[in-house]
């Protein structure tokens, strides 16, 4: 019986442990043992340079989900992969997880239909810090952040208007952190 073991590795090598499992698993005829190899990644939109850009990043790095059929050969595939460390689990033995636990982790696709995904979004201006208007009636003008609203993906600006600090409401991407 298959069951979720986490993998520790080198911070970075994830995908390159993943695809090296996969690959000695059918070398050694043990594909039907090692059922799925992932890497546990989320969807995070950040703001550069006044453009939204959307990637994958890893929210547990150095570490590999698999299902595995435990036993010796597996154990030593793993074991002995570059860049493999070990198995979580205490006193060097690898210790499952849950299935609902893995699935929390993997974020599969029957909790994706339970609860809508939601992407996380990250700015390098946070309250306080000093920012330049660079789209719309205000660009060029340079302000203060006042809020900021990730719901709705809008920031609260006072821009000095006529010597008068005046809040402006404007969204993420129109906006750049004065270095």
């Amino acid at each position: 019986m298959s069951r979720w073991y986490i993998i520790h590795a080198y911070s970075g090598f994830e995908n390159k442990v993943r695809e090296q499992i996969l690959t000695d698993a059918t070398r050694l005829g043990l594909e039907t043992l090692v059922e799925a190899v992932e890497v546990p990644t989320e969807k995070v939109t950040e703001v550069r340079r006044g453009k939204k850009v959307t990637s994958d990043r890893k929210f547990f790095p150095g570490y590999v989900l698999a299902k595995l059929a435990m036993n010796d050969d597996v154990y030593h595939l793993v074991k002995n992969t570059p860049k493999v460390t070990g198995f979580l689990g205490s006193s060097g033995k690898p210790q499952p997880i849950s299935d609902a636990e893995a699935a929390r982790i993997l974020n599969t696709k029957e909790e994706a239909a339970a609860a809508p995904a939601k992407t996380k979004i990250k700015v390098d201006f946070d309250i306080g810090d000093s920012v330049k208007v660079l789209d719309g009636p205000f660009a060029s003008f340079n302000g203060v952040v006042e809020e900021l609203d990730f719901d709705r993906s809008r920031v609260k600006v006072s821009v000095s208007i006529f010597g008068r600090a005046t809040p402006v409401e404007l969204e993420f991407e129109q906006v750049e952190r004065v270095k």
